[in-house]
């Protein structure tokens, strides 16, 4: 079986900035939280679909992404 993963930028729209106290930091769109949601259920179920695997790969990684630039903004805000 071949999953083909699907590119994390094709999801770049489903990404926006939300002021989080003093700093903007990367969100996911509601749509795209929900949906990486779902998917997690699914695979806890054993239930995902080879096109669903890639999908939820590609929102991995920009999960891991985000998660390192914003922990790299807050860094640099609390250093100043």
């Amino acid at each position: 079986m071949v999953i083909t993963l699907k590119q994390p930028s094709s999801l770049i729209h489903e990404i926006r900035i939300e002021q989080v106290g003093n700093w903007n930091l990367f969100k996911f769109s509601d749509a795209l939280q929900l949906r990486m949601e779902t998917l997690l259920d699914k695979k806890k179920a054993d239930q995902l679909t080879p096109e669903e695997m890639g999908e939820l790969d590609a929102i991995g990684e920009l999960d891991l992404i985000f998660t390192h630039i914003n922990a790299m903004i807050a860094v640099q805000n609390v250093n100043h």
